[in-house]
């Protein structure tokens, strides 16, 4: 007997609560909220003490940065001063607490939609924003007086920058910098100055990274006035790094990094986004997100001079965290687990009591983790999602293929996985060569072979369940977004193990999109990519479902319709829908239940149940 337990789409809808950019300053949690029921207009919010969360930014404001068309670094902080950028105009708006007047704009309105202000703080004592600007094909280091005025630039040396820190006197910068073609989970130098009387920067230095040194820097943080950390991996595994930044004769002198406790673990991830933080100070030590075996854990330890305190597990009930931020006794981050979905977790360092802003879904299934032999005989991990009820047939599966392709699939809740266990399907979520989480040797497996490794190890996978008796082989599905929609294309037509496929916002053309893709992924196809040649539309002969938003800049619309009209004309079997509203990543909730409803009938229609292996 076979127990079937429907997960409804709109049930995964109201659960998906988004929160974003926690933030603890001064005794009181910040965050921003993305609110569904609003067209997902993201407000910022503040909690103080056991009072009701307060709104700050009632509508029509709209919490969005455009940097690099990715965004985040919505919002900074200091004292009763909230800067934050608006999506309407672009413009950087300013909030003080303490006075009951509304919020006042103190930048012009941009008309430019690409780019603008991001991932900002305030100079309290020069009563100033500092942040990144990206405009006239570059990311300049700016100041904008907090009273209003103009944008003063303050460096524009290299490609990109950002993650700027103040130390804790106000006397020092730092920040990092990247230039094409290197992303700057590749190759990022950090950068250090000493501030003048009116805040210019003074003989700014390179303090760890550069061609002499090439490794990937993650968020700049300062212990103290004259020691600087930053997350490096140098050493194989992003870990800590701690460098003295002293003053004397005029001059600034660097010390060696040294490696706080390295572990075979990651205490970073690749910077799509700005506002990512996996480090902190709480008090006299230093808490730090680490991803060990594809799962993530929260440590601690001293920030002791002789650099000998050990790393510290922190035991909570979550193995999927995200942007870390303490102060004093207290730690804020998102968390999620097998069975919670991600909310706000807040945890008392000296009493380890913690309190969850999300509901549990007990329904949900834990994922195993599985280890198989990849592509290049290299051993890559996946999450498999066993599907509800008692049935001991073999199931059908799907497949996913996360996007980046430097991303990683995580372990936390993900209520599309319940969706399919719930009507009788497992799902394998596969961290193939290249992915985060794992240290940089397995990041840089995909390197030259992108369409080859991903797609070799996502049918990998496919095939050690089938061999356990687990998966369906007549009914394997492959679905993926933007670069897993091109994993998910090369597997169709290199993997006989799939037998369709859906793809969102795909990659198709990897030699267009090299002149079609925005600025900041520019330099990053040609690495991934070896020696190309498009079989042509008549090698993919499985069906295939598109999913393509027409205002996206990352994947241009005629990606899918290039592939879509290609496939046509060889008579191959292929759907496709395009939402006018719609840019890279899908934003509407609702939207996001009508395509799993959507990719069921495709799937049921093109996988029958009573077909034969």
């Amino acid at each position: 007997m076979t127990t079937q337990i429907n997960l409804q789409a709109i049930d995964v809808v109201a659960a998906c609560l988004v929160v974003k950019e926690p933030l603890l300053s001064a005794g009181r949690l910040f965050w921003v909220e993305q609110r569904p029921a609003e067209k997902n207009r993201n407000t910022l919010m503040l909690q103080l003490d056991d009072l009701p969360p307060q709104e700050l930014t009632p509508a029509p404001f709209n919490l969005r940065t455009r940097n690099h068309e990715f965004g985040g670094g919505l919002y900074a902080v200091s004292g009763d001063q909230v800067a934050f950028i608006n999506s309407a105009d672009g413009a950087i708006w300013l909030l003080e607490l303490a006075l009951d007047i509304p919020p006042k704009r103190i930048t012009a309105p941009r008309l430019d939609q690409i780019g603008g202000f991001a991932d900002g703080l305030i100079d309290q004592a020069r009563q100033r924003w500092l942040g990144v600007l990206e405009t006239e094909e570059r990311d300049w280091l700016v100041a904008v007086p907090l009273a209003g005025g103009g944008a003063q630039r303050l460096r524009g040396e290299a490609d990109f920058c950002g993650y700027a820190v103040l130390s804790p006197g106000g006397k020092k910068l730092a920040w990092l910098e990247w230039n094409l073609p290197w992303m700057p989970w590749e190759r990022s130098e950090l950068w250090c100055s000493t501030l003048g009387e009116t805040g210019e920067l003074l003989a700014p230095q390179c303090v760890a990274g550069g061609d002499s040194n090439p490794q990937s820097l993650f968020q700049p943080l300062w212990a103290s006035e004259a020691e600087l950390l930053v997350a490096s991996d140098c050493n194989g595994n992003w870990n800590v790094q701690r460098i003295a930044v002293l003053e004397g004769n005029g001059t600034t002198a660097i010390s060696e990094p040294i490696f706080m406790g390295p572990r075979q673990a990651e205490c970073a991830m690749p910077q799509w986004v700005y506002g990512m933080r996996t480090l902190a100070i709480a008090g006299k030590s230093l808490v730090a997100l680490f991803c060990e075996k594809g799962e993530w854990q929260l440590c601690q330890r001293f920030l002791d001079a002789n650099n000998s305190s050990p790393w510290q597990t922190i035991a909570i009930p979550f193995n999927d965290l995200a942007v870390l931020t303490a102060e004093a006794d207290r730690l804020v981050c998102l968390a999620s687990g097998p069975k919670q979905a991600e909310g706000v977790l807040q945890l008392e360092l000296k009493t380890g009591h913690w309190i969850h802003s999300a509901l549990g879904f007990e329904r949900a299934v834990v994922p195993k983790s599985i280890w198989f032999t990849g592509g290049d005989g290299e051993q890559s991990q996946a999450w498999f999602y066993p599907p509800m009820g008692d049935s001991a047939k073999p199931a059908p599966l799907l497949v996913r293929s996360h996007s980046g392709p430097t991303a990683m699939a995580r372990s936390g809740l993900n209520l599309s996985n319940a969706y399919w266990n719930s009507r009788g399907w497992g799902v394998v979520d596969v961290n193939y060569g290249g992915s985060t989480g794992f240290g940089r040797q397995y990041r840089q497996r995909l390197d030259g072979k992108w369409g080859l490794l991903d797609s070799a190890d996502c049918a990998a996978a496919a095939k050690a369940l089938i061999a356990s008796g687990a998966a369906d082989p007549a009914r394997i599905a492959i679905e993926g977004g933007s670069a897993g929609g091109f994993t998910t294309l090369a597997a169709l037509i290199r993997e006989p193990v799939f037998k369709a496929g859906v793809c969102r916002y795909a990659v198709a053309d990897v030699e267009a999109l090299g002149e079609q893709t925005h600025r900041f992924e520019s330099g990053y196809v040609g690495r991934l990519i070896g020696p190309w040649r498009w079989p042509g539309a008549s090698a993919l002969t499985k069906p295939v479902l598109f999913f393509q938003g027409l205002q996206d800049r990352v994947v241009p619309p005629q990606q899918t319709e290039m592939m879509v009209n290609a496939l046509r004309r060889e008579g191959q079997s292929v759907e496709v829908v395009f939402l006018e509203a719609e840019g890279h990543g899908f934003r509407s909730e609702l939207l996001k239940a009508q395509i799993l409803e959507n990719t069921e009938r495709f799937f049921n229609r093109v996988l029958p149940a009573d077909q034969d292996p």
